[in-house]
């Protein structure tokens, strides 16, 4: 580095210097400053209390508490005496509780479900049903009302869902093989 950059270098770590020290030295009071204090200790209101009395009833109210708890030299080692055994528990039989209720009865149909048809995309079903007596077949789709009173839900190969109407209970019935008559 040339002497000159040097002294360039040190005029500016003086100035740099010189600029901290101003900002850090600590300044005499002015009396701007004592005029700003007298401003608001004039605008300074207190509190308004009723009654600034110590409330010596309320004192006096907790300075005669007293522990309730166990009394024990805590610096002493040995064992507090045990607790006396407590009361005998009576026990007290309850009757037994009342069953819930179980529900409507299970859907009685008086009717068989042995067979069925599809068309040959197997969309449309159609299920053949036999009354009670096996007197009369009656050939139903889904959607169908069985004997009056009940809805063919659902035809698959094993097993028809039927509905009733008025409950809305469900049942299935299981494919049955068709007896011949006599």
């Amino acid at each position: 580095m040339t002497p000159k950059t040097q002294r360039i270098v040190l005029g500016i770590l003086f100035a740099v210097l010189l600029a901290t020290a101003y900002q850090f030295y600590p300044r005499s009071s002015s009396p701007a400053g004592e005029g700003q204090n007298a401003a608001f200790t004039e605008r300074f209101v207190p509190l308004s209390v009723d009654n600034p009395a110590l409330r010596m009833d309320i004192l006096q109210r907790f300075l005669a508490l007293e522990y309730k708890g166990a009394h024990r030299n805590i610096f002493n080692d040995t064992l507090p005496p045990p607790p006396p055994p407590p009361a005998p528990v009576q026990t007290v039989t309850l009757p037994p509780p009342t069953p819930a209720p179980t529900g409507p009865p299970p859907l009685a149909v008086d009717a068989k479900y042995f067979g069925y048809v599809s068309d040959t995309a197997g969309s449309h079903r159609k299920a053949f049903f036999a009354t009670a007596n096996n007197d009369d077949v009656v050939i139903l789709g889904e959607g169908d009302t069985l004997m009056g009173h009940l809805r063919v839900i659902r035809i698959s190969s094993t097993s028809a869902d039927v509905e009733e109407v008025s409950s809305g209970r469900h049942t299935t019935l299981p494919l049955e093989e068709a007896v011949p008559n006599g």
